[in-house]
């Protein structure tokens, strides 16, 4: 896929109406609806900035929640055109629909220097089934298209790409940052490249597995995933979490990774424990040899010192998912230990979204790092080396 795109700078926007995909979908308190976490909002602010300082009216829109094309009043956007308003220290103004009179009229009324938003995208069912007469109702309130929400490039809908096939699609900072960093990282990699793969299973990361044997230089392995390929070597691994139907193709992975001379490093040594539970007393064991009536919690002394050595040396670092059960704090120091390799690391570092990027930013390193994705689903996709719809419908620079 071509990760050269053109981004808001490359077009004039000055008297334009400007159509720019953002990801507000922020978490709200179950009973009062109020936002209880705005970093979706504050991510949005240099692009929409820009543009209004470029003289572009700007129309934002956004999905929150799932409503399944069902107007429901819990997942109104106007909460986050209230916030969006005090960030901006300026009027936000909200329509209470979608393509519907008030946002045609809204839309209409716009000047250069002003912003307004839609009501949520997936109120209508049109937008995740990328109907093209939805996607052209969308596109008839502007004159440009700008994405800027990165968590959802992966999939094809009306607001991702299908409006791209009437206005000319460029894209925001954020996903710019996205394009250049990742894909420098998996085109043209300073190495040696290291990539950490953890998190619960196999099969949600043979795709990025595939892609990488290809790319780098070492595989790290940890996380829950690490007891299929224990099992495929012939180990013990106690009630951890295994996943007997991908035995084989774990085998198939550490053969490819051998013929084409790529480190593969597991876990040497385990915490592991009788129940999954917070206050479960830590066994330190052989990873090899997890005792009957045992699950692996996270990886041991050991594993930490030998894959910190792997991410000193390297030049660019990729980490997705956690190393071990990071939410339970006896089991959270291996996580804790390759987040402080990253950040003491001279390497580019790449956090994907979802939980790593929620473990770095907890454990207080995010600053530390070169760039955090901020797609959970679209980041394991773009490591896969997938086409991303919403990336593949922007102009070429």
């Amino acid at each position: 896929m071509n990760y050269d795109k053109k981004t808001v700078k490359d077009i004039d926007v000055k008297g334009k109406k400007v159509l720019l995909r953002c990801d507000f979908n922020v978490p709200q308190d179950k009973t009062t609806g109020a936002i209880t976490d705005d970093k979706r909002i504050v991510a949005a602010l240099p692009t929409i900035r820009y543009l209004l300082e470029q003289g572009a009216a700007v129309i934002a829109c956004s999905h929150l929640g799932k409503p399944k094309g069902e107007w429901k009043e819990s997942l109104s956007l106007a909460p986050v055109a209230a916030r969006l308003s005090e960030l901006l220290g300026q009027d936000v103004i909200f329509a209470k629909d979608i393509i519907g009179a008030d946002a045609k009229a809204k839309a209409a009324a716009l000047q250069p220097g002003q912003i307004m938003l839609l009501e949520n995208l997936r109120f209508d069912k049109g937008e995740e089934k990328n109907d093209p007469a939805f996607a052209k109702a969308l596109a008839d309130l502007a004159e440009i298209y700008v994405s800027d929400a990165f968590g959802t490039v992966h999939r094809a809908h009306a607001s991702t790409a299908g409006v791209a096939a009437y206005l000319p699609a460029v894209s925001g900072f954020l996903i710019g940052r996205e394009l250049e960093i990742m894909g420098n990282a998996l085109a043209d990699p300073k190495r040696p490249l290291v990539a950490i793969l953890g998190g619960a299973k196999v099969s949600s990361k043979i795709g990025v597995i595939n892609n990488l044997l290809d790319i780098a230089d070492t595989i790290i392995v940890g996380g829950g995933m690490t007891y299929t390929f224990i099992k495929a070597l012939g180990g013990s691994v106690g009630t951890s979490l295994l996943e007997p139907d991908w035995l084989d193709y774990c085998r198939d992975m550490m053969a490819k990774a051998k013929e084409k001379g790529v480190k593969f490093l597991l876990p040497a040594d385990t915490l592991c424990a009788a129940e999954f539970s917070a206050d479960a007393k830590p066994e330190l064991v052989d990873t090899m040899a997890i005792p009957e009536g045992r699950m692996g919690m996270d990886i041991g002394p050991k594993t930490i010192q030998e894959f910190s050595d792997a991410v000193k040396g390297a030049g660019t670092v990729i980490w997705n998912g956690p190393m071990g059960v990071f939410e339970f704090p006896a089991f959270a120091e291996g996580t804790r230990a390759m987040a402080k390799a990253l950040a003491e690391t001279d390497a580019i570092t790449i956090v994907g979204g979802g939980d790593s990027a929620a473990a770095v930013t907890q454990l207080g390193y995010a600053d530390k790092m070169t760039h955090i994705s901020t797609g959970g689903g679209a980041s394991l996709e773009f490591l896969e080396g997938k086409e991303l719809p919403g990336v593949a419908c922007l102009l070429d620079k």
